[in-house]
């Protein structure tokens, strides 16, 4: 039951049911018409634009139509009030009995309360990580993985079908840095004094077992091949190596793709995913022989004042031409991205997610453009960049890792503060924004920690459950058996109003899942916990409010319906987060 859907169909019918509206034949459109929750609270609990949109096309002063509006819904037995505001905005407050009749509706639903069909079933591909193969996970890949993958299990509860994607970089210049890297300390577990790493190579302890591990499968064998057989042997186990280690890395934050794709795969038969995309660009008229002029300011090492193979980017909306094919016959890595593309789209996908670190702001465009020519104009791609997370302890930055070298691993900040809170706390701000991580913050049990006190909420509610068994042991508080009792009793304002929160959570999954947002969960979590604990506080001072009456059986019931609905929904958001429901916290 999604209240909000319910209201806009009803106001719609309202409109079409004046004068005004019949007088235009029907033809005044509801596209803009919404239906939310009023930024005041003590407007009531529904708010809507429908006079302030519909007005010109019916040719109406907002007001006056607000009221006519407001008039067609007198005698509505669900309508307590209505009320116009302002130049036109119409707001309702809704009766006692139709919150309950959600809450019913949401013990009946279970699992599924919120789970939408907004995503009709549409292929999606979220590709989120794509960390190069290079090292372990630092703390700058965490924010992109639990962005990325609490997206993929929002749009999947809201009816997307989801792919979790991870792209393995395995092709380029820095594996070969990587594989080098490793050879030294090849040579170093063989018994050689290697001395310092020399700069430009990877100087990380992490290294150290993939050399042990090459000098106790291979002896001295490598050492005495020609680098071309070699370094091969070496770049193989080293990304697998590499992979491995990701892998747990992910693990240990709850992240699991679907699929891992190899960009050496788009290499691979003489290069003929790369050479089958730029045919088919060729063939569409996306492709030219020319010169780029050079770009502003410090020339990139790659930039060539010669003849290449370029891609028309800027007839689809990028600021300038790319280049797929250099004039020595190699291809570019943005070759590689096209090959990528087209891969994903011919495998079925007609919306593609890219979750990248704000440093790739400026692909953007690019791999927009590749969508639209390549698909025809048939694929949207999206691009969510996350921005930085700065690690503090106690208000001080935290100092690198001595493992790495040189960066904060992500598994060591999830070993000291835990997963849950390493993953809400990376949802808890808007991923287009910078964050502040603070050790300190996430682990305190307080108010000020989110994920402390959405968890505690949970677990409160569990307690108060558990409470009610000990109070009348022969309860059923099953879902069925607690939609069945009677919920008179619920007519204080605030758990009224934490009926009301519940009722909002369809209508935001759908909003977040629809604007890619998943740190709505988060905060709609948080917002609910703070309902909830309020309204347990007050039984403190009204003993009349509390969950559960040793006097009153009947009242208890209703409340402890309540109270399993909304463990129900945050349970049910947590798992989107990725974050543990705990039935205690001690």
């Amino acid at each position: 039951m999604n209240v909000f859907k319910d209201f806009e169909t009803r106001i719609k019918q309202a409109v079409e049911a004046l004068d005004a509206f019949q007088e235009k034949g029907g033809e005044v459109g509801f596209e803009r018409l919404t239906v939310e929750p009023p930024r005041d609270p003590a407007h009531g609990e529904l708010s809507t634009n429908a006079a302030m949109v519909l007005a010109k096309p019916l040719g109406m002063n907002p007001r006056a139509l607000a009221e006519l509006i407001a008039a067609r819904f007198d005698g509505d037995k669900d309508v307590a009030e209505t009320t116009v505001a302002g130049p036109g905005f119409l707001n309702f407050r809704l009766t006692a009995a139709y919150w309950h009749r959600l809450l019913i509706n949401i013990l009946q639903e279970g699992d599924d309360f919120g789970r939408s069909t907004v995503g009709a079933a549409r292929k999606v591909n979220v590709e989120y990580v794509s960390a190069n193969p290079t090292g372990p996970m630092h703390v700058g890949h965490c924010r992109g993985a639990v962005v990325g993958d609490a997206l993929a299990n929002l749009m999947s509860f809201a009816g997307y079908d989801v792919t979790k994607e991870y792209y393995i970089n395995d092709a380029g210049s820095q594996i070969d840095v990587l594989s080098k890297s490793a050879y030294l300390r090849y040579l170093e577990a063989l018994g050689e004094d290697i001395g310092e790493i020399p700069a430009g190579l990877y100087p990380g302890d992490y290294l150290v077992p993939v050399g042990q591990a090459l000098a106790s499968d291979y002896g001295v064998k490598l050492k005495q091949m020609p680098e071309a057989e070699r370094m091969p042997v070496i770049k193989d186990r080293t990304i697998d190596a590499m992979m491995a280690m990701i892998r747990d890395d992910l693990k240990a934050l709850n992240v699991e793709h679907d699929v891992f794709f190899s960009e050496r795969s788009l290499h691979a038969d003489g290069e003929r995913a790369i050479r089958a995309a730029i045919n088919d660009l060729t063939f569409k008229g996306h492709v030219y022989k020319g010169k780029l002029p050079p770009p502003k300011g410090q020339l990139p090492e790659d930039w060539e004042d010669r003849e290449q193979t370029l891609f028309r980017s800027t007839e689809v909306g990028d600021d300038i031409d790319r280049p797929l094919i250099k004039s020595d016959g190699s291809y570019t890595y943005f070759a590689a991205d096209v090959a990528y593309f087209r891969d994903k789209f011919e495998r079925g996908f007609t919306e593609m997610i890219y979750v990248l670190g704000a440093d790739h702001g400026g692909y953007i465009k690019r791999l927009e453009a590749v969508a639209k020519a390549v698909s025809g104009g048939e694929a949207k791609l999206t691009v969510l960049l996350c921005q930085l997370v700065k690690i503090y302890r106690n208000g001080e930055p935290v100092r690198m890792s001595k493992r790495s070298g040189d960066f904060i691993t992500l598994r060591e900040v999830v070993d000291e503060v835990g997963v849950d809170s390493v993953r809400f706390m990376m949802l808890y701000r808007k991923s287009s924004e910078s964050l502040d991580f603070d050790f300190a913050r996430v682990t305190e049990q307080s108010k000020d920690n989110p994920v402390f006190y959405v968890q505690y909420a949970h677990a409160r509610c569990a307690s108060v459950l558990r409470q009610g068994l000990e109070t009348f042991p022969d309860l059923d508080l099953t879902p069925a058996a607690l939609a069945l009792a009677d919920h008179s009793d619920l007519t204080h304002e605030s758990e009224l109003a934490l009926i009301a929160k519940l009722g909002e959570y369809p209508r935001m999954i759908e909003a977040a899942a629809s604007g890619q947002e998943p740190h709505r969960v988060a905060f709609y979590l948080y917002e609910l916990a703070g309902l909830l604990h309020s309204h347990w506080n007050k039984g403190r001072d009204e003993p009349g409010l509390r969950f559960v009456n040793d006097k009153n059986r009947q009242s208890t019931l209703a409340r402890l319906g309540l109270v399993h609905a909304v463990a129900q929904v945050l349970k049910s958001g947590l798992t989107i987060t990725g974050t543990d429901a705990p039935e205690e916290m001690r």
